[in-house]
């Protein structure tokens, strides 16, 4: 037997999307077919001219080159690049601290683009509310609350992302850094051998004069 459910209630309980792209679009560090089915937690990423579409119950999203975005289900995270929403659910994007969501459950598109940490909003159907929320890192509460406006169909607004959030986080493997883990295992390791030389030869250290360097 056949049972066949209505969509609306297919779309509200499972909350994928599916992502249509032509090559040059990974998800989750692969590189995904023509047409992928997205679910929330995955993390897309667009190559340099290559684009992707996400569409999901209710919103479309047009993810533009050089993208980094996570698919929340009801939201997105943007880490780097640019996308472009249109969406009657109230679709958000997330840029660290800030939130960008529409006024009204509307159909409403706008953009929102993130590089070098400077955060572009441009409302082109109806209005976005920019909300800054608080941040593990040191901001000051006038930043934050002047941070959070509205943006009127036809407008732009920007902000700069480390004043409104505090400092970038340092990307990983940035300069080089070196691993505390084996930086902990080398000195366990070291530690163990010199007890070993000091008991296993049965002799004492030897004092070091107060007087010697």
């Amino acid at each position: 037997m056949i049972v066949i459910f209505p969509a609306s209630l297919l779309a509200d309980d499972a909350g994928p999307a599916i992502l249509h792209a032509q090559g040059g679009v990974w998800v989750n560090g692969n590189e995904a077919a023509d047409s992928t089915a997205i679910m929330p937690g995955d993390l897309l990423e667009t190559k340099p001219g290559a684009v992707a579409n996400l569409t999901t119950d209710g919103s479309t999203i047009l993810i533009q080159a050089q993208s980094i975005v996570k698919y929340n289900g009801d939201s997105l995270t943007l880490e780097h690049g640019s996308v472009s929403v249109g969406t009657s659910r109230s679709m958000s994007v997330h840029i660290d601290c800030l939130r960008v969501v529409p006024v009204s459950n509307e159909w409403t598109q706008y953009e929102v683009t993130d590089v070098n940490g400077k955060v572009k909003v441009d409302a082109l159907k109806l209005d976005v509310n920019i909300l800054a929320g608080s941040s593990i890192r040191k901001t000051s509460p006038e930043s934050t609350a002047s941070a959070s406006a509205t943006v009127h169909e036809g407008q732009q607004a920007t902000r700069d992302e480390s004043e409104v959030c505090g400092a970038a986080k340092k990307p990983v493997g940035a300069a080089n850094p070196i691993n505390t883990k084996w930086i902990e295992i080398g000195a366990g390791v070291g530690g163990a051998l010199v007890l070993c030389l000091l008991v296993c030869s049965g002799k004492k250290p030897s004092q070091v004069s107060p007087s010697s360097p």
